[in-house]
């Protein structure tokens, strides 16, 4: 048996059994659901209590209109809603006055399928924009997810907050596409050679370009020789980067070899390092948005990860595409926005403490046979139950 649709049956069975339970359901939307049908249901169900049917309006005997009303509004909605159904719906609820649980097990494959959506919106795009060369659609697709992340924690109940996880999550190495893949070497490599022959344009782009921007980690370990030789203030020609080369060990560990360093040095030095570091940050952007979508979907599909360590893992995961956007917004004159404000909301609200609800253990022995237990079992159960 599926538990998250055994969830999502029992949420809608304890409903129908109690109406006044969806006071208790207030942040669980019906597009939670996984089952079109049961979203159907659950915004009917919704609709009712807006509308103040007969049956939430009395909190009495629930009246079969409840159950009858709720198909036949749901039915205007979706296809092969039966009228046996809310029956079996109602059979699968094992106890009406767990429906704050129940709901919570719901909102949590929601929180699992949202991320996993919107993270392969965000590769999608990443990859798109790689092949055009643009970011503008991965860093949208970012905020989209960022936004929605913050959204899920609320509902959840915990702080939206970047925590790393323990163990990274397997993530299977995607190469970039390769109709820009040449293009962004060749870039690369023309900018290396500008910087050799140019020297003092380092200064237009050292504030802003890093190492791990380059698509061939050869190209960025010679950057990084680079930026050693002018931030120590010494020359920079084809001699001191062999050199520099050398000292770091990357001609000893076949990183880079000398004839690389030749090829590059010698090539054509006449250009804008900053239009060419431009470039090459659009890759670097194009390409942290795709390793970062891969990594919050690796993330998302665990279904063992619970759904606050979900969001804030997924958090810390597009902490390098934050990094590399701000650095692109310096390449291209804008400042970085200040982060937002944090919230002075107080303690969290009562739907909150609904949504994390759970179900009370039964009392080892009835009220009537253990003196005192009347006023324990009613202290022990959640603020939803209600007493008839």
């Amino acid at each position: 048996m599926n538990p998250l649709l055994s969830a999502e049956q029992a949420v809608l069975g304890s409903v129908l059994l109690d109406p006044g339970q969806l006071a208790h359901l207030d942040w669980l939307a019906p597009d939670h659901f996984y089952r079109p049908i049961h979203q159907a249901l659950f915004a009917a169900l919704r609709k009712l209590r807006t509308e103040k049917h007969s049956a939430v309006a009395t909190g009495e005997r629930v009246p079969l209109s409840w159950v009858t009303d709720a198909v036949a509004e749901a039915s205007h909605h979706v296809r092969g809603l039966t009228a046996v159904y809310p029956h079996i719906l109602i059979s699968a609820c094992p106890r009406p006055e767990h429906a704050p649980m129940y709901g919570r097990m719901v909102l949590e494959g929601a929180i699992h399928r949202s991320v996993t959506a919107h993270a392969i919106r965000l590769h999608q795009a990443a990859r798109a924009d790689a092949l055009q060369g643009e970011v503008k659609g991965a860093l949208h697709h970012a905020d989209v997810l960022a936004g929605v992340l913050e959204d899920l924690a609320r509902r959840w109940g915990s702080e939206p907050r970047p925590v790393a996880p323990a163990t990274p999550p397997p993530t299977a190495p995607v190469a970039p596409p390769p109709v820009r893949a040449d293009q962004v070497a060749e870039d690369e490599q023309f900018l290396l050679a500008v910087l050799v022959e140019q020297p003092k344009a380092m200064d237009e782009v050292v504030g802003w370009l890093r190492p791990d921007d380059f698509a061939d980690p050869a190209h960025g370990q010679l950057y990084r020789c680079l930026g050693a030789l002018h931030h120590r203030g010494e020359p920079i020609d084809r001699i001191t980067v062999l050199w520099e080369a050398q000292r770091r060990g990357l001609l000893a560990d076949g990183t880079l070899t000398a004839e690389q360093l030749t090829a590059i040095c010698d090539g054509v030095g006449a250009g804008s390092a900053e239009w060419l570091g431009e470039q090459i940050m659009r890759s670097s952007v194009a390409r942290t948005a795709a390793a970062s979508a891969r990594a919050i979907r690796a993330l998302a599909e665990n279904e063992t990860l619970a759904p606050g360590r979900l969001i804030s893992h997924a958090l810390h995961a597009l902490g390098p595409l934050d990094n590399v956007r701000a650095r692109w917004q310096t390449a291209n004159g804008h400042p970085t926005p200040a982060p937002p404000a944090p919230p002075t909301e107080g303690p969290p609200t009562a739907q909150v403490h609904a949504a994390l609800a759970r179900s009370t253990a039964r009392p080892a022995a009835r009220p009537s046979e253990c003196p005192g237990s009347a006023s324990t079992s009613s202290a022990a159960r959640p603020p939803s139950r209600t007493h008839g």
